[in-house]
């Protein structure tokens, strides 16, 4: 038995949706990626996945990103000495974190008995990279594992759009689910109530929605203290964003919710001594939501392009955050010595929006309302 069941009307919903197939793939295949990237340590990342060494199992980037206990967790990184080797490469003592990329150049040669995986890229976009004759602004480069180059500061540049893309979508999403909820809730309760709450509710939608938001958000982000963490900040910047984002749901949920009270189940309701809140969030709500259907996708890539334009001007995520907006900016300064790295941050928004977009088409002309919607 399934665990819901899903009526006629929005199985046809789903089935139109399917049948638009640029649309159909476009959500399948940035769902994956998605979802994927949730797990980017262990595709990108300067920790080795597996080393086999003197008979035992290390697993460096799983123990490092998620610490499980039967997983060898050390209270220290591991350093050369660790692996037999006495100095590195410049031969100095190794009594520093050891450098897996180089560890695993040493035992391909058979010097040691061990072996180890690298993730599909080897890098931390966190951390620059000066051994192995790369430096700042070097080109892409196979043998060293660096596919688009580096950045001014020797961070691998594929690496940091990876965990670009991570941040801005769960930003965008995080945007997205917020502003919804908040406009819906607000549009719905002025839309049931009407008169006073109604009134007094417009009034405030519209001088909230009439305030310059980019430049209000330029401002209050200027203002943060510079000594909060990455992740404090970034939440801040989320919630300044929503602040100033969610009057134009209020609207549409207003006007479907005074459609939506005149109909009989409401009234029906009310005769069973249902209260307003439960009126407003168990019956009017899941029947007028799905009007912002169409809307979700395009607010996502409006989320999207935001947070890069400002991450652009340097008023959005900290300073080293990995972020498309960061690397445009690097590849403007750039453009004509290394065309590369504003190609592959354009590269990466343009096909990023192209799916969004793509989804939204199609979300758009499956739920459109003259096709499947009927009214008594």
């Amino acid at each position: 038995m399934a665990l819901w069941k899903l009526n006629p009307l929005t199985k046809r919903k789903l089935k139109r949706f399917q049948s638009i197939k640029r649309g159909y793939w476009s959500f399948i295949v940035l769902g994956v990626t998605l979802f994927i990237s949730l797990f980017g340590e262990l595709l990108v990342n300067d920790q080795a996945l597996v080393v086999r060494y003197n008979g035992s199992w290390y697993f460096p980037a799983l123990a490092d990103t998620y610490p499980i206990k039967w997983i060898y967790t050390p209270k220290a990184p591991r350093t050369g000495k660790f692996f037999g080797m006495e100095k590195d490469e410049d031969g100095h003592p190794y009594s520093y974190p050891v450098n897996y990329r180089g560890l695993q150049r040493k035992w391909d040669e058979g010097s040691a008995e061990g072996w180890l995986v690298m993730p599909l890229i080897p890098h931390d976009p966190y951390k620059p990279n000066f051994s192995e004759g790369v430096g700042k602004l070097s080109a892409p480069s196979r043998e060293h594992k660096h596919y688009l180059g580096t950045d001014d500061a020797g961070r691998d540049i594929a690496a940091r759009l990876f965990y670009g893309f991570r941040i801005v979508m769960l930003f965008a999403l995080g945007f997205t689910f917020m502003v919804f909820f908040i406009g819906s809730a607000l549009g719905c309760l002025m839309g049931y109530f009407g008169g006073l709450t109604d009134l007094f509710g417009l009034r405030v939608v519209e001088i909230w929605a009439n305030i310059p938001f980019l430049y209000m958000v330029m401002i209050m982000v200027s203002v943060l203290p510079s000594k909060v963490g990455m992740m404090t900040r970034v939440l801040m910047l989320l919630a300044i964003m929503v602040v100033f984002s969610w009057t134009s749901m209020t609207y549409y949920m207003r006007a479907s919710t005074y459609k939506e009270k005149a109909r009989d189940y409401v009234s029906a309701a009310i005769l069973l001594g249902a209260g307003p809140l439960r009126i407003v969030f168990c019956h009017l709500l899941p029947n007028t939501v799905s009007t912002l259907v169409t809307f979700l996708p395009f607010t996502v890539a409006a989320a999207i392009s935001s947070v890069t334009a400002l991450d652009f001007l340097n008023f959005g995520l900290p300073e080293g955050t990995p972020s498309w907006g960061h690397q445009l900016r690097l590849g403007q300064e750039y453009i004509r010595e290394k065309p590369w790295i504003i190609g592959s941050a354009l590269t990466s928004i343009f096909l990023v929006l192209t799916m969004v977009t793509f989804i939204g088409e199609a979300v758009r002309e499956a739920f459109d309302p003259k096709k499947f919607s009927t009214y008594e």
